[in-house]
């Protein structure tokens, strides 16, 4: 009997045993299928929103950093802006003190623009611009003239109103439609012309000179000193070949004589009037000097000993 009943005892522990183990492998099973089903769980609005606006930072990296740089480069360009305008303020600063200490010169200087029909469209433009030039180098010169503009009129006056309306706004010029000789005494006026024989050696400040405004290329070779024999006025050109060898013809643009004229006026030396304008391009060369000594015509002095200059005598007629 005790034997059985120990059998009894024995066999009831394993049952146990073995229902304890098939508990702990039904927990072990639940818990895993539970895990699948919390992975398998789908994601809520918040979370896709958040995981779509990271994606689209991640994406957008390269964007943001061009932007950063394009923003960065308009700021130095708006720097610079900026300090190209303060400079530009100090400038027109600078030249209306200077235009307070300037004098001007009671000398006349006339550019002749009669010659409209002798020249082509692109030379009439060419010779706009080279009348700016004079008004501007004018305008900066430390002893302006009296500028004086006349015969206006044709395809140069048609030239300025399309390409320069702020003209009819210049200051210190005198602008006309009439010929110069309805504008100025004709005993004040001399032509200054390549061709003339006469040579200044200064210039008289009681005198109006003009200048042809011509564009032609070497076309109507002799016309302005025709012109001023048939008006029968005074005619004179610069000293040129007396200070300057040119590789080039020495017919000098209309803003180039005008500027030389300017320079004479401040600095009183034709030598140095002539280095400080012609362009490279003409090749000038400075004429070797007298041994002997300076040249008197260099800073505007001529030899009176006759009393009289070389415009002293009356203009041929000769044609």
């Amino acid at each position: 009997m005790e034997d059985d009943d120990s059998v009894k005892g024995d066999d009831n522990k394993l049952l146990n045993n073995n229902s304890h183990n098939n508990n702990t492998i039904k927990t072990v099973d639940g818990d895993s299928e539970d895990g699948e089903a919390t992975e398998k769980q789908p994601l809520s609005k918040r979370q896709k929103k958040k995981l779509l606006k990271q994606q689209k930072w991640e994406e957008e990296r390269d964007l943001r950093k061009q932007r950063r740089k394009d923003r960065k480069q308009q700021r130095r360009l708006q720097r610079q802006i900026d300090r190209q305008e303060n400079e530009g303020e100090d400038q027109s600063r600078a030249r209306k003190r200077l235009r307070r200490e300037v004098t001007p010169a009671s000398l006349r200087l006339v550019v002749d623009c009669s010659f409209d029909d002798l020249m082509l469209t692109k030379d009439v433009h060419k010779l706009h611009k080279q009348i700016q030039r004079c008004y501007a180098e004018n305008r900066r010169a430390s002893r302006p003239v009296q500028f004086y503009l006349t015969s206006l009129g044709g395809q140069l006056k048609q030239s300025m109103d399309e390409k320069d309306k702020g003209w009819i706004n210049w200051k210190d010029i005198s602008i006309k439609l009439e010929h110069y000789s309805e504008v100025l005494a004709k005993e004040d006026v001399v032509y200054l012309t390549s061709d003339s024989p006469n040579v200044l050696t200064e210039l008289d400040h009681k005198k109006a000179y003009v200048i042809g405004g011509l564009v032609d290329h070497n076309h109507h070779k002799g016309v302005t000193l025709e012109r001023a024999q048939d008006q029968g006025i005074c005619h004179a050109q610069l000293p040129l070949s007396s200070f300057v060898q040119m590789n080039s013809r020495k017919v000098l643009a209309v803003n180039h004589v005008f500027e030389i004229i300017l320079a004479y006026v401040e600095q009183g030396s034709w030598r140095d009037a002539f280095f400080s304008v012609l362009p490279p391009r003409k090749g000038a060369k400075a004429v070797a000097r007298d041994p002997g000594g300076d040249d008197p015509r260099e800073d505007g002095r001529e030899d009176r000993a006759e009393g009289r200059s070389d415009l002293d005598a009356p203009p041929s007629t000769d044609k």
